[in-house]
């Protein structure tokens, strides 16, 4: 079994947690919708992960919907002191399995509550909004509104950071006007590099970027140079693209998903990889 207690760590909120975490997206079922094909698996996942050192979890009451974070409940539930568990809203499951915007006051004062009741927490550590002006990438838009919705429900105790999910770099500093941002979500991944700028920026600021899709999503990164990068290092492609994020920048905390124990440990044993900044460079080809 893969330990994580000596790897790196950096600040979420208040807390530090370690760099390599876990994403709870692929505990649903197919197309994140509905019911595991193995409930008790995602459970033993779940658990094995927490055994292994990961204390950063990454999750969404529209995951299933509520199937994951009933999943973590069953799992986890009482938490370890260390372990952070980050919520996403800002979207509603439609019943073909669509994503929608969920921005009104009383959606998110909703999502709010049914994170917390899913979950079997008083308390939400950090809750990120997500902005759905395109779904499929971040597009401008006023996040105010629900902003100062979540800001509010801050004040009340029942979430401690807020953070935020497929924004700009200009929804970041208009958010900062109105609350604290302690991370930002947004995909990113060995060919998909259109926040490098803002990552560098985010790290002078000290604040966390969590990339979703780190091996692609959907649509697996492949490449030639990748694959001969692993042979060379006797790791698997997937391995080294997200040993890439570890090492592109201090403040990237990752949260690979997977339904499967062989994978949560293949994801990892990246935490004992090192790569050169020669193959760094090769690597960093991948994007032009």
């Amino acid at each position: 079994m893969s330990n994580l207690r000596n790897s790196n760590q950096y600040r979420l909120g208040d807390r530090a947690v370690r760099r390599l975490g876990y994403g709870a997206m692929q505990l649903a079922g197919k197309g994140v919708f509905g019911p595991p094909k193995d409930r008790q698996e995602a459970v033993l996942v779940l658990r094995e992960a927490v055994e292994s050192g990961v204390n950063h979890i990454d999750t969404s009451d529209f995951y299933g919907p509520h199937i994951t974070n009933e999943i973590i409940k069953e799992a986890l539930h009482p938490y370890n002191d260390d372990l952070v568990i980050v919520t996403k809203i800002g979207a509603i499951r439609g019943e073909d399995a669509s994503w929608n915007p969920a921005f009104s006051k009383e959606e998110l004062t909703r999502a709010v509550h049914d994170n917390l009741r899913n979950l079997g927490l008083e308390v939400i550590e950090v809750v990120n909004l997500r902005a759905m002006f395109d779904v499929h990438g971040p597009a401008e838009g006023s996040l105010e509104e629900p902003l100062e919705v979540l800001a509010d429900l801050q004040r009340q105790g029942l979430v401690r950071h807020i953070g935020l999910s497929n924004v700009t770099a200009k929804q970041i500093d208009d958010a900062r006007k109105i609350t604290d941002i302690v991370c930002v979500q947004n995909q990113y991944n060995l060919a998909h590099r259109g926040d490098d700028a803002l990552i560098d920026q985010l790290a002078e600021q000290g604040t966390a970027y969590v990339p979703f899709f780190p091996l692609g999503g959907f649509s697996p990164l492949q490449s030639s140079t990748l694959s001969d990068v692993a042979a060379c290092m006797e790791a698997t492609p997937m391995q080294v693209a997200l040993a890439w994020l570890l090492k592109r920048a201090p403040n990237i905390l990752l949260i690979p998903g997977t339904s499967s124990r062989a994978h949560l440990r293949e994801n990892l044993g990246v935490a004992a990889i090192e790569l050169s900044d020669e193959v760094m460079s090769e690597l960093n080809g991948m994007a032009a």
